[in-house]
C-alpha cells in the first residue's frame, strides 16, 4: 500500500503543517510521496529531501529568521516594490535564495521521496503539476501567492500559487496511486462557515468556500480502497477574520506548531 501526506496551502498558517509532521515523525507514519499546494509545497518539499530530519529542520526555519526575511520589507519597501512593479508588493529573490539555500538538492530527480506541486497557469487557467525539472522554480510558482508575489515564468508560461486550483489536493495523491493519505492542513476545513455579519467577513467567508470546496468534492468521490485521515489542527475554531491577512506575523506560529502537534498526536495514538 502507498502513502502519501498532502499539505494544503494557508500561509503563515503552514505552522500548523510543522506540528503535524513533528507528530507523524514521532508516531513511525513514513510516506511513499508528497503532494503539496502554496506554503504546503515548501513544507512538503523538505519532507521529500529529508524524511527523517524534514520536522526538526521545518521547526528550526519556521521559528527562526529565515522564512520571515522572504517578506521583511517594510511598509515604504512594500509601496515602493508596489509602485515599481505595479501588480506585487513583495520581491521574489528572498523566497528563491532561502529555497536554494537551504534544501540539499536542486532538482526533482534527487529528491528522497517522489514530490509534486501545483501551480495555476495564467495563459491556461488550470492547474498545472510539477514533477520533474529544476526544484526551486516550481515550488515558487506554487507559492506565488497575486498580489504578494509575481507571477513565476516557467517554459514560457506564468503560474500564480497553487491555491487557486487545488487548495488541498487529495484527489491528486488518489490518482497517483496512494490508498493511506494524511490531510496535514491550516485549519481553515475543520470549522463550518457562517453567514458574514461585517462588511469585512464577505470577501474572506467568500475566499474561503472557493479554497474549500474542491477539497470537499474530492472526498465525496473517494474510492472504497482508499483511507484518508484529516489531522487535527487544534486550531481555535472562529470565523474567518483579518488575523489571516497578516502573512508576516510571526507571533502564532510556536503556538500553532505545538497546538497541531498535540492535537494530532493524540488522534495517532487513537488509531494506532
Amino acid at each position: 500500500m502507498k502513502t502519501a501526506f498532502v499539505l494544503g496551502g494557508g500561509g503563515v498558517l503552514g505552522a500548523f503543517e510543522v506540528g503535524m509532521l513533528r507528530a507523524l515523525a514521532e508516531a513511525g507514519v513514513q510516506p511513499d510521496v508528497i503532494v503539496g499546494t502554496s506554503v504546503g509545497a515548501i513544507n512538503g518539499v523538505f519532507v521529500a529531501a529529508d524524511p527523517d530530519g524534514a520536522a526538526a529542520r521545518l521547526d528550526q526555519l519556521w521559528q527562526g529568521a529565515d522564512l520571515q526575511e522572504a517578506f521583511s520589507e517594510n511598509f515604504i519597501g512594500r509601496i515602493s516594490q508596489l509602485v515599481r512593479s505595479g501588480t506585487h508588493l513583495h520581491a521574489i529573490d528572498p523566497l528563491r535564495k532561502l529555497l536554494e539555500r537551504n534544501l540539499p538538492t536542486a532538482g526533482f530527480a534527487d529528491l528522497r521521496l517522489p514530490f509534486q506541486c501545483v501551480a495555476a497557469s495564467i495563459e491556461g487557467a488550470c492547474a498545472t503539476w510539477f514533477s520533474s525539472g529544476p526544484l526551486v522554480p516550481a515550488v515558487l510558482a506554487s507559492c506565488a501567492v497575486p498580489g504578494l508575489l509575481p507571477p513565476v515564468e516557467l517554459g514560457g508560461e506564468h503560474y500564480f500559487d497553487g491555491g487557486l486550483v487545488d487548495s488541498i489536493p487529495v484527489g491528486r495523491a488518489v490518482e497517483l496511486g496512494a490508498s493511506i493519505i494524511y490531510v496535514l492542513h491550516v485549519g481553515r476545513i475543520e470549522r463550518q462557515l457562517q453567514v458574514p455579519r461585517w462588511p469585512w467577513e464577505v470577501g474572506l467567508v467568500a475566499f474561503e468556500i472557493a479554497r474549500q470546496h474542491r477539497f470537499h468534492d474530492q472526498m465525496s468521490v473517494l474510492p472504497d480502497d482508499v483511507t484518508v485521515h484529516v489531522l487535527p489542527s487544534g486550531a481555535i475554531q472562529r470565523m474567518p477574520d483579518l488575523s489571516q491577512l497578516r502573512y508576516r506575523d510571526k507571533t502564532g506560529v510556536a503556538a500553532n506548531i505545538e497546538r497541531a502537534y498535540v492535537a494530532t498526536a493524540g488522534y495517532l495514538a487513537e488509531i494506532s
